[in-house]
């Protein structure tokens, strides 16, 4: 579901998305919620093709923690590096993103 928040668009990640997330990115932009995040997801996902590395996952209940390091790479933008964090709450059997959060790697 992670893998696909970056590569398979904007359309996608709303899906997976709850509606009053909240998601903070390297500034600008900032931290974002509800309909804010989506005009710069358009921009933002769509990854050709990425690398995601120390995977780990923490889990209580019905809420799920995701912290991993990303390479990703897409035609005429320059590599993206980042440490990220997603957060999800399983809401009557959907997982549901109510959290992201990137930090570039430099």
């Amino acid at each position: 579901m992670e893998e696909h928040f970056w590569t398979s668009g904007a359309d996608n990640a709303r899906a997976t998305t709850a509606t009053n997330a909240v998601m903070v990115f390297p500034y600008p932009p900032g931290i974002l919620q509800g309909d804010q995040i989506w005009p710069l997801l358009r921009q933002k996902t769509g990854w050709r093709s990425i690398v995601v590395a120390e995977r780990r996952v923490t889990r209580c209940r019905d809420i799920a923690i995701l912290t991993y390091r990303v390479t990703a790479e897409k035609a005429g933008v320059p590599i993206y590096k980042a440490l990220c964090t997603s957060t999800y709450l399983n809401d009557d059997d959907t997982w549901l993103r109510i959290s992201h959060q990137q930090t570039a790697v430099t």
